[in-house]
């Protein structure tokens, strides 16, 4: 029995020293075929490299956080709008005629070619009025000047046609109105600056005319806030933000969409008298002339203002190739507001200028800002020889 022990024994140990044996060329094996950084296959060995590249291995001793957000890339800032420097308003009117002149082409070589026809008679002055009208004159104002132009010629007896021009621009002259004070009430009042408030219908160029107002004043020396009180077309106030950063000039707007808009325009006006601005242009939404509620809401916007004092312009905005429309339009609104002056747009695509001449003989006020194309600076202080000029070439 003991022999058998003694031999089992042996067997046992020379399997397990054989199985160790046996096992480890297996496992050198298997760590060849794995190639590491370095090994047979790997990059540094000359091998290809695969396309996925493993993060790094963090520090010895430093957990990552697995929880954290990935960071969020940074959008590059918007590059600051360059401060253009505008223009003076002074010799605008001059610099533009040109562009007027093209525009009224047509009027003037119609009235031109009638007068120098070198027959005078009833159907010449018929067809006289005729252009007269369709230049938007209005009937009244194309009669008086055609029956004076008439007695004129007759009394000097005369058909040259320089001579018959000459009278013609002076009667045109007289029917614009040299004599109106078209002077822009935009100088500050002791420590309360001037307020300005733009009205008008829908589609009349109402905050395109605020922003290139706001740079007509700028280039003359002035400071300027303005006031978006068109808080139903949040557009509106973008528009101006845009015009502002451009000319280096304040918005005051607000902070949602819908809001009360004689809030706006007070919170404007208060603004302007903290920073001790010269001028507040306060923008208003475009209105129909025959809303009731819309036009009550604009006459409620002034009476607010005028609680920090009296409003110094209310300029009403008129599309001037809408014709006798416009003063339709006018009419409504110099019933709500008192109005001050007019600002037509639009001027220099139409050839109806005799426009001028009717809404001021309509509403007793002058015309005292026109505009003539889509520039910024297109906008100009009215001058009436300038516009005659352009009318008749």
């Amino acid at each position: 029995m003991e022999k058998v022990l003694i031999i089992l024994g042996v067997v046992l140990l020379v399997l397990i020293v054989g199985g160790g044996a046996l096992l480890a060329p297996r496992t050198r094996r298997r760590g060849k075929a794995v190639p590491g950084p370095s090994g047979t296959g790997g990059a540094g060995q000359g091998g290809t490299a695969t396309a996925t590249h493993a993060p790094p291995a963090p520090e010895a001793g430093v957990v990552p956080d697995l929880t954290a957000p990935p960071p969020v890339p940074q959008a590059p800032a918007a590059p600051t709008p360059e401060l253009e420097k505008p223009p003076p308003s002074a010799g605008r009117m001059v610099r533009l005629r040109g562009r007027l002149a093209r525009s009224q082409t047509a009027f003037g070589s119609a009235l031109l070619s009638l007068l120098s026809s070198g027959k005078l008679d009833d159907e010449t002055w018929d067809e006289i009025e005729e252009v007269l009208i369709t230049a938007d004159m209005g009937a009244g104002p194309a009669a008086y000047l055609v029956q004076r132009l008439r007695t004129e010629v007759k009394v000097a007896g005369t058909s040259n046609l320089a001579e018959v021009k000459a009278q013609l621009r002076a009667d045109l002259l007289e029917q614009v109105g040299p004599d109106f004070d078209r002077t822009l009430h935009t100088a500050p009042h002791g420590d309360r600056p001037a307020v300005l408030l733009v009205t008008g219908v829908n589609g009349t160029g109402k905050t395109t005319t605020c922003g290139k107002l706001a740079r007509v004043l700028i280039g003359d020396g002035r400071t300027v806030l303005l006031g978006a009180a068109d808080t139903f077309r949040a557009a509106a106030a973008d528009q101006l933000e845009t015009w502002a950063n451009r000319a280096g000039a304040t918005v005051v707007r607000a902070d949602r969409e819908g809001a009360d808009p004689a809030s706006v325009a007070y919170e404007a006006v208060s603004v302007g008298t903290a920073r001790g601005v010269d001028t507040v242009i306060v923008d208003t939404a475009g209105r129909l002339h025959t809303k009731a509620g819309l036009m009550d809401e604009l006459g409620k916007i002034k009476r607010v203002i005028e609680k920090h004092g009296t409003v110094d312009e209310v300029l009403l905005v008129l599309d001037a190739t809408t014709g006798q429309n416009g003063l339709r339009q006018a009419r409504v609104f110099a019933e709500v507001v008192d109005i001050t002056g007019i600002v037509l747009t639009k001027l220099d695509g139409t050839a109806k200028g005799g426009i001028v001449i009717a809404v001021q003989r309509e509403l007793g006020v002058p015309v005292k800002l026109v505009g003539l194309g889509e520039g910024p600076d297109d906008l100009a202080p009215f001058e009436p020889e300038a516009f005659v000029d352009a009318m008749i070439g």
